[in-house]
């Protein structure tokens, strides 16, 4: 069983940065693949970023195109910790984010955690 805490989040103007952190319980994070999804009002839940670790190999992650040289994920699995720096930020990145949690190679996320409010305003 994993536990996930997100903090961070807030209000913004365009072109802003916020951090996102997530924390997790449990004695195997770094097994687990982490990411982050969002929701906006009316709309699906969609995936941000993701990044599984490989013990030697390190680190992968994944972006979502409309994300992708903007938002920069990293996890520290001593502090069982993921991370989401947001740059450049649009309104229409204005959404609820969460931090969610896998088994590396299921493809799925099994964990989530609350939500946190990301507000860009123009």
């Amino acid at each position: 069983q994993v536990q996930l805490v997100e903090s961070g989040g807030g209000l913004v103007q365009a072109g802003g940065s916020l951090s996102l952190s997530c924390a997790a319980s449990g004695r195997t994070f770094s097994r687990y693949t982490m990411g982050w999804f969002r929701q906006a009002p009316g709309k699906e839940r969609e995936f941000v970023a993701g990044i599984s670790w490989s013990g030697g190999s390190g680190t992968t992650t994944y972006y979502a195109l409309s994300v992708k040289g903007r938002f920069t994920i990293s996890r520290d699995n001593a502090k069982k910790t993921v991370y989401l720096q947001m740059n450049s930020l649009k309104p229409e990145d204005t959404a609820v984010y969460y931090c969610a949690a896998g088994v590396d190679g299921s493809g799925k996320y099994d964990y989530w955690a609350q939500g946190t409010q990301v507000t860009v305003s123009s």
